[in-house]
Order: C-alpha cells, then sequence, then structure tokens
C-alpha cells in the first residue's frame, strides 16, 4: 500500500511542550475510518502525551484527552487541523 505523506511537523510551543502532526494520504480507508487518510496529532507536556488524535486501525476516528478516549467526527484533513489546535490553544499549561 503506497501511502503519500501530507505533513510531518513538530513545533516547540515552550521548553516543556511542542505539538506534533503526522498525516498521510492513502489509496484505501483504515480499518473503522471511512476515508483515505491516517493521522496522528499529538500535544505532548513534560513528556507525557496529553491530547492526541488519530485513527489507530480497527478504532476509527477518535481522541485522547488525558486519560479520556472519545470519538472523533472527521470531516476533513483541514478540519481535523482547526480542531486539533483548537484544543491545543484551550489547553491549561
Amino acid at each position: 500500500m503506497d501511502a503519500d505523506l501530507l505533513l510531518n511537523e513538530r513545533y516547540t510551543v515552550s521548553e516543556n511542550v511542542f505539538v506534533e502532526m503526522v498525516v498521510w494520504r492513502l489509496p484505501t480507508s483504515v480499518s473503522g475510518s471511512k476515508h483515505g487518510f491516517k493521522y496522528r496529532l499529538a500535544l505532548v507536556v513534560d513528556g507525557n502525551c496529553v491530547l492526541r488524535y488519530d485513527n489507530e486501525a480497527g478504532k476509527g476516528d477518535h481522541k485522547h484527552i488525558g486519560e479520556d478516549e472519545m470519538p472523533y467526527e472527521f470531516i476533513t484533513p483541514k478540519s481535523l487541523l482547526a480542531d486539533f489546535w483548537d484544543d491545543v490553544n484551550n489547553w491549561r499549561f
């Protein structure tokens, strides 16, 4: 399966906080998702992932906020990034 890497970026927010975003376009959807994208977006604070959006095979689209996992409605890559950054900006460091 050939995947096209669309985004692979890491941003330093502060000395102990960073954001990492990886998005691929796939020829077929990941098991559990209804679109042709695979993604992993994470906010890491003091070495701990405190916020993550991903679509792990079999689980479909979801997000993790701390220890809680909840479904996420994927619409487009653009809206995915906007939703993620909204959550990052609302995070209390």
